[in-house]
Protein backbone atom coordinates (compact mmCIF):
# COMPACT_ATOMS: atom_id res chain seq x y z
CA UNK A 1 0.00 0.00 0.00
CA UNK A 2 1.19 3.56 0.60
CA UNK A 3 4.63 4.05 2.01
CA UNK A 4 4.29 5.20 5.60
CA UNK A 5 6.60 7.35 7.69
CA UNK A 6 5.93 6.98 11.39
CA UNK A 7 6.47 8.71 14.67
CA UNK A 8 5.34 7.34 18.00
CA UNK A 9 2.29 9.59 18.00
CA UNK A 10 1.28 10.00 14.38
CA UNK A 11 1.41 8.21 11.05
CA UNK A 12 1.92 10.31 7.96
CA UNK A 13 0.97 8.40 4.80
CA UNK A 14 3.29 9.33 1.93
CA UNK A 15 1.57 8.15 -1.23
CA UNK A 16 3.28 7.93 -4.60
CA UNK A 17 1.05 5.73 -6.75
CA UNK A 18 -2.51 6.19 -7.98
CA UNK A 19 -3.68 2.74 -6.80
CA UNK A 20 -2.45 3.51 -3.28
CA UNK A 21 -4.08 6.93 -3.33
CA UNK A 22 -7.38 5.45 -4.47
CA UNK A 23 -7.30 2.91 -1.65
CA UNK A 24 -6.70 5.58 0.98
CA UNK A 25 -9.30 8.01 -0.42
CA UNK A 26 -11.77 5.13 -0.78
CA UNK A 27 -11.27 4.19 2.85
CA UNK A 28 -11.90 7.79 3.94
CA UNK A 29 -15.15 7.86 1.98
CA UNK A 30 -16.16 4.43 3.27
CA UNK A 31 -15.78 5.72 6.83
CA UNK A 32 -17.71 8.88 5.92
CA UNK A 33 -14.75 11.14 6.61
CA UNK A 34 -14.72 14.52 4.89
CA UNK A 35 -11.54 15.33 2.97
CA UNK A 36 -9.67 18.59 2.44
CA UNK A 37 -6.96 18.93 -0.20
CA UNK A 38 -4.11 21.44 0.04
CA UNK A 39 -2.30 21.54 -3.32
CA UNK A 40 1.33 22.68 -3.12
CA UNK A 41 4.59 22.52 -5.03
CA UNK A 42 6.51 21.85 -1.83
CA UNK A 43 9.18 24.11 -0.32
CA UNK A 44 6.62 24.65 2.42
CA UNK A 45 6.69 27.82 4.50
CA UNK A 46 4.46 29.30 7.20
CA UNK A 47 1.86 30.33 4.62
CA UNK A 48 1.44 26.75 3.43
CA UNK A 49 1.17 25.49 7.00
CA UNK A 50 -1.66 27.96 7.65
CA UNK A 51 -3.47 26.42 4.68
CA UNK A 52 -3.07 23.01 6.32
CA UNK A 53 -4.42 24.30 9.64
CA UNK A 54 -7.42 25.78 7.87
CA UNK A 55 -7.96 22.48 6.07
CA UNK A 56 -7.91 20.66 9.40
CA UNK A 57 -10.67 22.94 10.65
CA UNK A 58 -12.77 22.31 7.54
CA UNK A 59 -12.52 18.52 7.19
CA UNK A 60 -11.89 15.24 9.01
CA UNK A 61 -8.88 14.26 6.88
CA UNK A 62 -6.28 16.41 5.13
CA UNK A 63 -4.34 15.48 2.01
CA UNK A 64 -1.42 17.73 1.02
CA UNK A 65 -0.17 17.28 -2.52
CA UNK A 66 3.48 18.03 -3.27
CA UNK A 67 4.15 18.19 -6.99
CA UNK A 68 6.33 20.64 -8.88
CA UNK A 69 4.20 20.96 -11.99
CA UNK A 70 6.37 21.34 -15.11
CA UNK A 71 3.50 22.41 -17.38
CA UNK A 72 3.11 25.78 -15.67
CA UNK A 73 6.74 26.79 -16.23
CA UNK A 74 7.83 28.47 -19.45
CA UNK A 75 11.22 27.46 -20.93
CA UNK A 76 12.92 30.57 -19.51
CA UNK A 77 11.46 30.13 -16.01
CA UNK A 78 12.87 28.50 -12.92
CA UNK A 79 11.69 24.86 -13.04
CA UNK A 80 15.18 23.43 -12.62
CA UNK A 81 16.01 25.75 -9.71
CA UNK A 82 12.61 25.72 -8.03
CA UNK A 83 13.30 24.84 -4.37
CA UNK A 84 12.70 21.22 -3.43
CA UNK A 85 12.77 20.47 0.30
CA UNK A 86 10.81 17.23 0.51
CA UNK A 87 12.29 15.88 3.77
CA UNK A 88 11.74 19.19 5.56
CA UNK A 89 8.22 19.40 4.12
CA UNK A 90 7.35 15.97 5.52
CA UNK A 91 8.77 16.89 8.92
CA UNK A 92 6.65 20.05 9.05
CA UNK A 93 3.51 18.19 7.98
CA UNK A 94 4.16 15.43 10.49
CA UNK A 95 4.28 18.01 13.29
CA UNK A 96 0.86 19.25 12.19
CA UNK A 97 -0.45 15.66 12.18
CA UNK A 98 -1.37 15.83 8.53
CA UNK A 99 -3.01 12.64 7.33
CA UNK A 100 -1.59 12.11 3.84
CA UNK A 101 0.92 13.49 1.39
CA UNK A 102 0.22 12.81 -2.29
CA UNK A 103 3.63 13.04 -3.98
CA UNK A 104 3.31 11.72 -7.54
CA UNK A 105 6.13 11.66 -10.06
CA UNK A 106 5.98 13.60 -13.31
CA UNK A 107 5.53 10.25 -15.08
CA UNK A 108 2.48 9.49 -12.93
CA UNK A 109 0.85 12.84 -13.62
CA UNK A 110 1.84 13.05 -17.28
CA UNK A 111 2.40 9.52 -18.59
CA UNK A 112 3.58 8.81 -22.11
CA UNK A 113 0.88 9.81 -24.56
CA UNK A 114 -0.74 12.38 -22.26
CA UNK A 115 -2.64 14.64 -24.65
CA UNK A 116 -5.32 16.55 -22.73
CA UNK A 117 -5.16 20.10 -21.39
CA UNK A 118 -7.65 22.31 -19.60
CA UNK A 119 -7.51 25.78 -21.17
CA UNK A 120 -9.40 28.24 -18.93
CA UNK A 121 -10.99 31.50 -19.95
CA UNK A 122 -12.77 34.13 -17.80
CA UNK A 123 -10.48 35.19 -14.94
CA UNK A 124 -7.59 33.37 -16.64
CA UNK A 125 -7.72 35.98 -19.43
CA UNK A 126 -7.82 39.11 -17.30
CA UNK A 127 -4.62 40.70 -18.62
CA UNK A 128 -2.76 40.24 -15.32
CA UNK A 129 -0.53 37.19 -14.81
CA UNK A 130 -1.72 35.80 -18.13
CA UNK A 131 -0.27 38.78 -19.98
CA UNK A 132 3.21 37.96 -18.68
CA UNK A 133 2.93 34.17 -18.36
CA UNK A 134 0.55 33.11 -21.16
CA UNK A 135 1.31 29.41 -20.61
CA UNK A 136 0.68 29.49 -16.89
CA UNK A 137 -3.02 29.00 -16.26
CA UNK A 138 -3.46 26.14 -18.72
CA UNK A 139 -0.75 24.32 -16.76
CA UNK A 140 -2.37 25.20 -13.44
CA UNK A 141 -5.89 24.31 -14.56
CA UNK A 142 -4.81 20.96 -15.96
CA UNK A 143 -2.89 19.84 -12.89
CA UNK A 144 -5.52 21.15 -10.46
CA UNK A 145 -8.29 19.36 -12.34
CA UNK A 146 -6.27 16.14 -12.10
CA UNK A 147 -5.60 16.62 -8.38
CA UNK A 148 -9.27 17.30 -7.64
CA UNK A 149 -10.30 14.19 -9.54
CA UNK A 150 -7.58 12.02 -7.98
CA UNK A 151 -8.12 13.10 -4.38
CA UNK A 152 -11.90 13.62 -4.60
CA UNK A 153 -11.95 16.16 -1.75
CA UNK A 154 -14.95 17.88 -0.23
CA UNK A 155 -12.98 21.13 -0.04
CA UNK A 156 -9.69 22.37 -1.46
CA UNK A 157 -7.70 25.20 0.10
CA UNK A 158 -5.85 27.78 -1.99
CA UNK A 159 -4.04 30.85 -0.73
CA UNK A 160 -5.24 34.31 -1.68
CA UNK A 161 -1.66 35.41 -2.39
CA UNK A 162 -2.08 33.88 -5.84
CA UNK A 163 -5.39 35.67 -6.22
CA UNK A 164 -5.90 35.27 -9.95
CA UNK A 165 -5.08 31.58 -9.62
CA UNK A 166 -7.69 31.27 -6.85
CA UNK A 167 -10.33 32.78 -9.12
CA UNK A 168 -9.31 30.54 -12.04
CA UNK A 169 -9.52 27.41 -9.89
CA UNK A 170 -12.86 28.47 -8.40
CA UNK A 171 -14.31 28.96 -11.87
CA UNK A 172 -12.81 25.66 -13.03
CA UNK A 173 -14.45 23.68 -10.22
CA UNK A 174 -17.80 25.34 -10.90
CA UNK A 175 -17.68 25.03 -14.68
CA UNK A 176 -16.72 21.34 -14.55
CA UNK A 177 -19.39 20.65 -11.91
CA UNK A 178 -16.86 19.17 -9.51
CA UNK A 179 -18.32 18.47 -6.10
CA UNK A 180 -15.33 20.08 -4.37
CA UNK A 181 -15.75 23.54 -2.84
CA UNK A 182 -12.79 25.89 -3.28
CA UNK A 183 -11.86 27.91 -0.19
CA UNK A 184 -9.51 30.91 -0.27
CA UNK A 185 -7.18 31.46 2.68
CA UNK A 186 -5.90 34.92 3.67
CA UNK A 187 -2.37 35.98 2.72
CA UNK A 188 0.20 35.14 5.40
CA UNK A 189 2.70 37.96 5.84
CA UNK A 190 6.01 38.63 7.52
CA UNK A 191 6.06 41.22 10.29
CA UNK A 192 6.97 43.93 7.75
CA UNK A 193 4.11 43.00 5.44
CA UNK A 194 5.94 40.95 2.81
CA UNK A 195 3.72 38.10 1.61
CA UNK A 196 5.20 34.70 2.44
CA UNK A 197 6.44 32.94 -0.71
CA UNK A 198 8.82 30.13 -1.60
CA UNK A 199 10.56 32.59 -3.92
CA UNK A 200 11.45 35.00 -1.09
CA UNK A 201 14.51 32.86 -0.40
CA UNK A 202 15.96 34.11 -3.70
CA UNK A 203 16.10 37.70 -2.42
CA UNK A 204 19.45 39.13 -1.36
CA UNK A 205 19.63 40.92 2.00
CA UNK A 206 19.33 44.33 0.33
CA UNK A 207 16.45 43.15 -1.86
CA UNK A 208 14.68 41.68 1.14
CA UNK A 209 14.78 45.10 2.81
CA UNK A 210 13.09 46.67 -0.23
CA UNK A 211 10.54 43.90 -0.90
CA UNK A 212 7.87 45.10 1.60
CA UNK A 213 7.42 48.19 -0.59
CA UNK A 214 4.81 46.27 -2.56
CA UNK A 215 2.58 45.79 0.46
CA UNK A 216 3.09 49.37 1.62
CA UNK A 217 2.05 50.67 -1.80
CA UNK A 218 -1.01 48.39 -1.88
CA UNK A 219 -1.98 49.60 1.60
CA UNK A 220 -1.53 53.26 0.63
CA UNK A 221 -3.58 52.80 -2.55
CA UNK A 222 -6.36 50.96 -0.72
CA UNK A 223 -6.51 53.65 1.96
CA UNK A 224 -6.67 56.42 -0.60
CA UNK A 225 -9.41 54.71 -2.60
CA UNK A 226 -11.46 54.13 0.56
CA UNK A 227 -11.03 57.83 1.35
CA UNK A 228 -12.53 58.73 -2.01
CA UNK A 229 -9.41 59.66 -3.95
CA UNK A 230 -9.47 58.90 -7.70
CA UNK A 231 -8.38 55.33 -8.39
CA UNK A 232 -6.32 56.32 -11.40
CA UNK A 233 -4.37 58.85 -9.31
CA UNK A 234 -3.66 56.33 -6.56
CA UNK A 235 -2.48 53.72 -9.06
CA UNK A 236 -0.25 56.21 -10.87
CA UNK A 237 1.36 57.24 -7.58
CA UNK A 238 1.77 53.60 -6.59
CA UNK A 239 3.45 52.67 -9.87
CA UNK A 240 5.93 55.52 -9.46
CA UNK A 241 6.70 54.49 -5.86
CA UNK A 242 7.31 50.87 -6.88
CA UNK A 243 9.59 51.82 -9.75
CA UNK A 244 11.49 54.35 -7.62
CA UNK A 245 12.16 51.61 -5.05
CA UNK A 246 14.07 49.62 -7.66
CA UNK A 247 11.44 47.21 -8.95
CA UNK A 248 10.74 46.46 -12.60
CA UNK A 249 6.95 46.75 -12.51
CA UNK A 250 4.79 44.34 -14.50
CA UNK A 251 1.45 45.69 -13.32
CA UNK A 252 -0.41 47.46 -10.54
CA UNK A 253 -4.14 47.27 -11.19
CA UNK A 254 -7.51 47.70 -9.50
CA UNK A 255 -10.01 45.06 -10.61
CA UNK A 256 -13.41 43.66 -9.74
CA UNK A 257 -12.63 41.30 -6.89
CA UNK A 258 -14.85 38.52 -8.22
CA UNK A 259 -14.38 38.59 -12.00
CA UNK A 260 -11.01 40.40 -12.23
CA UNK A 261 -12.54 42.51 -14.99
CA UNK A 262 -11.64 46.21 -15.22
CA UNK A 263 -13.83 48.37 -13.02
CA UNK A 264 -17.05 49.74 -14.53
CA UNK A 265 -18.69 51.27 -11.47
CA UNK A 266 -16.09 51.32 -8.67
CA UNK A 267 -18.53 52.67 -6.07
CA UNK A 268 -20.70 49.57 -6.46
CA UNK A 269 -18.03 46.90 -7.07
CA UNK A 270 -15.79 44.94 -4.72
CA UNK A 271 -12.24 46.02 -5.55
CA UNK A 272 -9.03 44.05 -5.42
CA UNK A 273 -5.62 45.62 -5.96
CA UNK A 274 -3.09 43.33 -7.66
CA UNK A 275 0.62 43.86 -8.26
CA UNK A 276 3.52 42.00 -9.82
CA UNK A 277 7.10 43.25 -10.09
CA UNK A 278 10.64 41.98 -10.36
CA UNK A 279 13.30 42.79 -7.80
CA UNK A 280 16.64 41.66 -9.15
CA UNK A 281 16.00 38.16 -10.50
CA UNK A 282 12.98 37.50 -8.27
CA UNK A 283 9.42 38.10 -9.37
CA UNK A 284 7.02 38.96 -6.54
CA UNK A 285 3.22 39.19 -6.58
CA UNK A 286 0.77 40.48 -4.00
CA UNK A 287 -2.79 41.72 -3.70
CA UNK A 288 -5.07 43.46 -1.23
CA UNK A 289 -8.80 44.06 -0.86
CA UNK A 290 -9.98 47.66 -0.81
Amino acid sequence: MARIAETTKHRLHVIRSLPALRRVIGEFHKRRRTIALVPTMGALHAGHLELVRLAQRRADRVVVSIFVNPTQFAPQEDLSTYPRTFAADLAALRKLKTDCVWAPSVETMYPDGFATRVVPDGPAKAGLEDAFRPHFFAGVATVVAKLLIQCDPDVAIFGEKDYQQLKVVTRLAGDLALRCRIIGAPVVREADGLARSSRNRYLSASERAVAPTLYRVLSDCARGIRDGKPIVDMLDAGRIAISNAGFALDYLEARNAETLSPLDAPVDEPIRLLVAARLGKTRLIDNLAV
